[in-house]
């Protein structure tokens, strides 16, 4: 019989926090942290938010430890209103996080290390909700001994070269966008076509707090506009291209 292995997924958004707790590919139970403007406001940088958040992190495994009724099997169905055993998380075989700001890297699964935290705690390469993943991971991990990783980073970068051209040389179009997400609904795509990702093109698009619109050819997202810095359509938290005479 094949093992069961338990994963917790962890996704920190600018107005969230969310968590899903899996064994193997199906999802045992999952959680939105809602964040409103007011909470985070008293925070002066993202990195600030790590405890907060954290807490949300140890809660919901705590909740699913005692909706499986005990502490290593989360798995395991049992009533919610059965007496129930001491809180204790359960015993996790690794945790993926969304990856945050780092130097540009291809899309994939990569393992949280040493530098990777250095540079997001940091803010090396900017400041976003989306480096709290790996450091939330790492303090879970580290709690359970289990491995941690990132997954479709936003800083994927697999542009065309034609595709870093602006209209100015000195300023070339740089690849930050919901790569998690839209890799994700591409790859959904894929299977419900009865296909492979790397053998299709598609147009992808993210609505969120901040919109990404991407080209993916044969599973690499060779144009799309950076939504951090609020190139391409306005969203809710982005004015999107300005008029330059204006």
């Amino acid at each position: 019989m094949h093992r069961g292995y338990h994963i917790l997924v962890i996704n920190p958004g600018s107005t969230s926090t969310k968590l899903a707790l899996f064994r193997n590919n199906r999802e045992l139970r999952a959680y939105t942290a809602r964040h409103d403007a007011r909470q985070l406001a008293a925070y002066h940088a993202v990195m600030d938010q790590e405890e907060m958040r954290l807490a949300e992190v140890r809660g919901f495994l705590a909740r699913c430890a005692r909706a499986a009724g005990g502490p290593r099997d989360p798995g395991a169905p049992r009533s919610m209103g059965a007496p129930q055993k001491p809180d204790a998380p359960p015993r996790l075989d690794a945790v993926a996080a969304r990856g945050g700001l780092l130097r540009p890297i291809r899309g994939g699964v990569y393992q949280v290390n040493r530098d990777m935290l250095r540079d997001l705690r940091s803010g090396r390469y900017g400041e976003h909700a989306s480096n709290l993943g790996a450091v939330l991971g790492s303090r879970v991990g580290e709690e359970q001994g289990c491995l941690v990783f990132i997954v479709d980073p936003v800083v994927v970068d697999e542009l065309d070269p034609a595709a870093r051209l602006s209209g100015l040389p000195q300023i070339p179009r740089r690849s930050i966008f919901h790569a998690l997400n839209q890799k994700a609904a591409a790859r959904e795509a894929a299977v419900r076509l009865r296909r492979e990702y790397e053998r299709c093109n598609f147009i992808v698009a993210h609505l969120g707090g901040g919109i990404s619109v991407g080209a993916h050819r044969r599973g690499r997202v060779m144009d799309v506009n950076n939504a951090l810095d609020g190139e391409g359509p306005f969203s809710p938290e982005r004015s999107g291209g300005l008029p330059a005479g204006q």
